[in-house]
């Protein structure tokens, strides 16, 4: 697949919210469903998961930051169908 013909899915988060840990890496394949980060919100964890199928291609948080909903977490250059 050519660069420019890649489709980018961005994870974004849904709420304000703390991120305990990153479960992937950069370069990393997932799937969908996949837990790819998992976060603290109002002492309950809450798993992000994939809603697609590719290969991370950065991610935008760390373990301990504090995120707003909107803001860009992980993204994936989906997988060719």
């Amino acid at each position: 697949m050519a660069e420019a013909d890649q489709k980018i899915h961005t994870i974004r988060a849904e709420m304000v919210a703390n991120v305990l840990s990153v479960s992937v890496a950069i370069g990393e394949s997932v799937i969908i469903g996949q837990t790819v980060l998992l976060l603290d919100s109002m002492k309950m964890e809450i798993p992000v998961l994939s809603e697609v199928a590719g290969k991370v291609i950065e991610i935008a948080v760390t373990p301990g930051e504090i995120i707003q909903e909107g803001d860009p977490l992980i993204m994936i250059a989906e997988q060719g169908k």
